[in-house]
């Protein structure tokens, strides 16, 4: 049980021997309770952008090879700068939230804001799992639309064990299951991570709910 559980049910005992907390007493502790909610999912949105930057300065460039052959590197620098500047975007919206729950000081309004928070994240969530799925989905129809270059640089290695016909589903099939496999740890990670802050969040909604009723 939380410290706000067990201040409610301070509050409610009639005959306790601690002085009860008034409404407005509940109040500061869900208003304080909600803001640190929303600083962690700001601090975590950091964390991911910095992770994701870092980790792509670290790819070499031979990782890089089948991707200039297929003249897609271009296009690879341009929808990552315009992810980047998405993801800004969001990490300065998941910042205003907090300053704007810091400085809440009605209950309705604090309701409505934690109401815009979940909406963000919620869209944050989406969109990244989105756009791994439609960037996945693109790269691969233009790497099997040109298979030449594709067993090329990436069947070099299997030419006397495998046939081409072979390599291309192979590979097709491996790219369907690492689709898979990748966007099932992406839900489970922002599931985790942000579906417990959510959470959190929510109760402290459906408490203040309550407390306006």
């Amino acid at each position: 049980m939380d410290e706000l559980e067990l201040l409610k049910k301070d509050w409610k005992k009639s005959e306790s021997s601690y002085p009860k907390l008034s409404y407005n007493e509940i109040y500061k502790l869900i208003h304080k309770k909600s803001s640190s909610i929303v600083k962690w999912i700001f601090v975590i949105g950091i964390g991911e952008f910095l992770f994701w930057a870092v980790l792509n300065l670290l790819i070499p460039e031979s990782y890089l090879e089948i991707y200039e052959k297929l003249h897609l590197k271009s296009f690879l620098y341009v929808t990552q700068a315009i992810h980047y500047l998405i993801i800004a975007v969001f990490i300065y919206l998941f910042y205003k939230n907090y300053k704007a729950i810091s400085v809440t000081d009605s209950t309705n309004l604090l309701m409505q804001k934690i109401l815009k928070t979940r909406k963000t994240v919620n869209y944050y969530v989406y969109y990244n799992i989105g756009l791994y799925i439609i960037l996945s989905i693109v790269i691969n129809l233009i790497m099997f639309s040109q298979p030449d270059i594709l067993i090329d640089v990436l069947g070099s290695k299997n030419k006397n064990s495998i046939d081409n016909s072979q390599f291309l589903i192979v590979m097709l099939v491996a790219q369907v299951i690492t689709l898979f496999v990748v966007c099932g740890l992406l839900w489970l990670y922002y599931r985790i991570v942000y579906g417990i802050l959510l959470k959190r969040l929510y109760k402290n909604y459906n408490e203040l709910e309550k407390m306006d009723n």
